[in-house]
């Protein structure tokens, strides 16, 4: 049992609203700007669709910003340095940055805080210890790991996700809400992986982990439950943005459809890799082209109707995009296999279209050809989801609580039309040579 767990809704309903009440004038008569934070690994680029279903509801684009954290990845220690690593001061002090950016440019005094998971450490840490709490009106928690993965004394003890350890030991002494700022947290009732009563799916199978399907709870805020949902779903499913959305907005959003544009303008960032783990660091010099291809064959439509190289700032568009037309990027920069990523349609513009670069997978080195699929935006659920490649189910997604967000498989030939699913989703992509340094990826937007 969470400390907080027996507050009534009601209570908590009543709560939010003074709180609300509390905001400055300037706050409460415009939308307040949103900055969205990423997880352990992640990047901006996964907030897109809710920021869609923002402007959609008829925010502000304007007012709607996404954190890039240099290096998304936490340290197995978070008292030392490590490269590629960020601990947990690196990203209060990231996020805080960026509050001052947004704070400028929108000439507000105040923000909204929406994180998921490691984002939501981040955000507590920077509220209640780097003089966040002046600045931030609402803090919204979405599967946040609030009370840590597990709890022990001896495993990893200065881990950032070690309930018992010094970093979150810390961030849960006296109060776990500031006063001031408004808190809502969201989680699922039991299929996060990250908050399971034994160790399954975070290594230690068979082990209590000293924490229940409610530690993303926290004592003092308004905890919400959304059934169903697994622990990236919590921050990014359309459900999960009809509570973002009634938080921020004081309402329910009308609808949680992303209305079309009639020329989406498309950019974002190639990002690479380094000691192991994704970085969110420009890639300089590497090539982008962008083609149509046809939905039901994959096979591009012509020439590139895109072509770019990276500078220092790692940007490959802008490009202008058509809402009804499936693209293929090809990425190719020194030290990679060259990604050639599918993607459904893209209905609105996005500056969030990051393109991230990995090495290539050893396990299908001997393979003839191959075709991976990813979805950013949460995981693989076995009975749950539909998901195949070339109409089977790849080996590698966990049996339970959904915890897998890529796969693979083994193509016989290079250049096949394959179709790759996931629920309503279709893309039909080309099979790639590993061997020959390529890469065909099908990233799904839901």
């Amino acid at each position: 049992m969470q400390k907080g767990e027996n507050v009534t809704g009601l209570i908590a309903r009543v709560l939010a609203v003074i709180a609300l009440l509390s905001l400055g004038a300037e706050a409460r008569a415009q939308s307040l700007p949103i900055v969205f934070v990423h997880g352990n690994g992640d990047s901006a680029a996964l907030w897109h669709t809710t920021i869609w279903r923002f402007e959609s509801q008829g925010y502000d684009p304007a007012r709607l910003f996404a954190v890039d954290m240099a290096a998304p990845v936490a340290p197995g220690d978070d008292t030392r340095t490590e490269e590629n690593r960020s601990t947990s001061t690196d990203q209060a002090a990231q996020l805080a940055a960026a509050v001052t950016r947004v704070l400028i440019a929108t000439g507000a005094e105040k923000v909204a805080l929406v994180g998921n998971s490691r984002g939501a450490n981040t955000i507590r840490n920077y509220i209640r210890f780097g003089g966040g709490h002046a600045h931030v009106a609402l803090a919204v928690l979405a599967g946040g790991v609030n009370h840590g993965v597990y709890v022990s004394t001896s495993t990893a003890p200065n881990s950032e996700f070690n309930g018992g350890g010094r970093f979150m030991t810390r961030l849960n002494q006296g109060s776990e809400v500031h006063p001031g700022v408004r808190f809502v947290t969201l989680r699922s009732d039991k299929l996060d992986k990250y908050a399971q009563p034994t160790g399954e799916f975070i290594g230690r199978p068979g082990q209590p982990t000293g924490i229940g399907y409610d530690a993303p709870q926290l004592a003092g805020a308004e905890n919400i439950v959304i059934p169903g949902l697994d622990h990236r779903e919590i921050a990014f499913h359309a459900r999960a943005f009809t509570e973002i959305f009634r938080a921020v907005a004081g309402r329910a959003p009308e609808s949680t459809t992303i209305t079309p544009e009639t020329a989406p303008i498309l950019d974002g960032l190639v990002a690479g890799y380094a000691n192991g783990a994704p970085t969110n660091l420009p890639v300089i010099g590497a090539t982008v082209e962008v083609f149509e291809i046809d939905p039901s064959t994959g096979a591009r439509r012509g020439d590139a109707v895109h072509r770019a190289t990276t500078r220092s700032d790692g940007r490959w568009g802008p490009f202008t995009a058509k809402p009804d037309v499936a693209y293929e990027f090809a990425v190719a920069a020194a030290g990679y296999p060259t990604h050639h990523v599918y993607r459904t349609p893209f209905p609105r513009s996005s500056r969030y279209v990051h393109l991230h670069l990995r090495p290539a997978d050893p396990k299908l080195k001997d393979a003839a050809a191959a075709v991976a699929m990813t979805r950013p935006r949460g995981y693989f659920g076995h009975g749950r989801d539909t998901f195949t490649i070339d109409g089977k189910v790849p080996d590698g997604i966990n049996e339970g609580v959904p915890g897998a967000s890529a796969a693979a498989m083994a193509i016989a030939e290079p250049g096949k039309a394959v179709v790759v699913v996931f629920n309503d989703e279709k893309l039909v992509v080309r099979s790639e040579a590993p061997a020959g340094g390529r890469v065909a990826l099908a990233e799904f937007h839901h």
